[in-house]
């Protein structure tokens, strides 16, 4: 016994915090569709961290019910417990105070270019979407000017490709419970391995 512990303790050990820390400190997650284009593309790999605390412009991970199948979904937080959200022509206002969106800045340019044409020239859907599209973000209904207050316990999530993201705008805010943890690292591909500003 004490030869095994010998040659095999030091790896043992690593492998028991791994899989510890697996299983309660973080998890992959995979991003599945086009929602946070350009930020995140479409299969890269993430690292999500539990248990931190949750700030605005945050990009985390929820699960979400959609027709009956669970799944988790990758967004960015705009709105905090009790903020009122609102925006008008593609400026946000949070809680009666403008203020930027640098990482919507690339898609914005080129909403204003070409409505995206050129951008989403490997789907004629999104073509569509953004050609009918008033702003960059809109609600639901379409509207380029709209308020939400956020519920106690409940969090605005939004995706950075406006045009094409299903999120709160369409499905509700998110409460605490249903947010698995914050994006802090990509793994894949490997020419964007690094954590995320």
């Amino acid at each position: 016994m004490k030869n095994f512990l010998k040659e095999w303790g030091a790896f043992l050990l690593i492998m028991i915090l791994f899989f510890g820390s697996r299983l309660l400190l973080w998890q992959p997650v995979k991003v599945d569709g086009h929602s946070m284009d350009p930020t995140l593309a479409d299969k890269e790999r993430l690292l999500v961290i539990s248990h931190t605390k949750i700030d605005r412009f945050d990009i985390v991970v929820a699960n979400e019910t959609e027709n009956g199948v669970k799944k988790q979904i990758v967004k960015r937080v705009i709105g905090l417990p009790g903020d009122t959200i609102s925006y008008k022509d593609d400026v946000l206002t949070v809680n009666g105070k403008t203020v930027d969106e640098p990482y919507l800045v690339t898609y914005q340019k080129l909403f204003k270019k070409d409505k995206l044409q050129s951008t989403y020239s490997y789907n004629s859907l999104f073509q569509e979407l953004a050609e009918s599209s008033s702003a960059f973000t809109t609600d639901s209904s379409g509207s380029s000017s709209f308020t939400v207050k956020v519920p106690k316990g409940q969090y605005f999530l939004l995706g950075d490709d406006r045009i094409v993201s299903r999120d709160s705008r369409e499905v509700g805010t998110f409460e605490k419970s249903t947010i698995v943890g914050e994006v802090k690292f990509r793994f894949w591909p490997f020419n964007k391995i690094g954590t995320l500003k």
